[in-house]
């Protein structure tokens, strides 16, 4: 028991600490369930701007990604291109999600567009707009919303395949803003390890 009262040992214990609060606060990734509801579907009578509001109460960033649930005997997520979804065109979708377990991970800024492959649910208004935002916090194109400052209901894991993205805004993980957090933790490694054979 006297190692526990060691300034070694504090030492050690307040570092390791600090080390798992600046990683933590590196890692900002989440998994939103759309629209936060049960499955994706088409929108209730009582709520028929579900999606719209939903996504303006939602900060995306790249690294985030987006969970569509539904029943896959009968429904479907695509993503469209922004006139294809003002217009719910459904042909030619830019990707087809069709497991009822659909994660979209998002790979660059942007405006994305998601609707149902079913005919006739996009006009029902099942459909989503989000707008992700640069490291900066601003938005790649000027949404006609802006984020809202309510409380992040979001699940903080990532997890699933990433869709192909094109290679000028495909995402690097060894970007440097990743580096900083596993160069710390290997700091961190070496002077447990000096503090543990008495070197420090």
């Amino acid at each position: 028991m006297s190692n526990l009262r060691s300034s070694k040992f504090q030492f050690l214990c307040a570092f390791h600490f600090l080390m798992l609060v600046v990683v933590k606060t590196g890692v900002s990734c989440y998994q939103y369930k759309v629209g936060d509801l049960d499955a994706w579907g088409i929108p209730t009578a009582a709520n028929p701007h579900v999606y719209t509001n939903w996504s303006k109460n939602h900060v995306f960033k790249i690294g985030d990604s987006l969970l569509f649930l539904y029943p896959p005997s009968q429904d479907s997520v695509i993503q469209v291109t922004g006139q294809s979804f003002n217009v719910c065109n459904l042909t030619d979708p830019i990707l087809y999600m069709n497991n009822g377990n659909s994660l979209f991970n998002i790979t660059s800024t942007g405006e994305y567009y998601f609707t149902s492959a079913v005919p006739g649910h996009c006009g029902k208004k099942q459909k989503l707009q989000i707008s992700v935002l640069s490291g900066n916090g601003s938005s790649a194109f000027s949404p006609s919303y802006g984020p809202s400052a309510l409380p992040d209901t979001s699940y903080p894991t990532v997890f699933g395949s990433i869709p192909a993205a094109n290679s000028s805004s495909s995402f690097s993980s060894s970007s440097p803003s990743q580096r900083p957090p596993v160069f710390l933790a290997a700091v961190m490694g070496f002077m447990s390890w000096d503090l543990i054979r008495g070197r420090m």
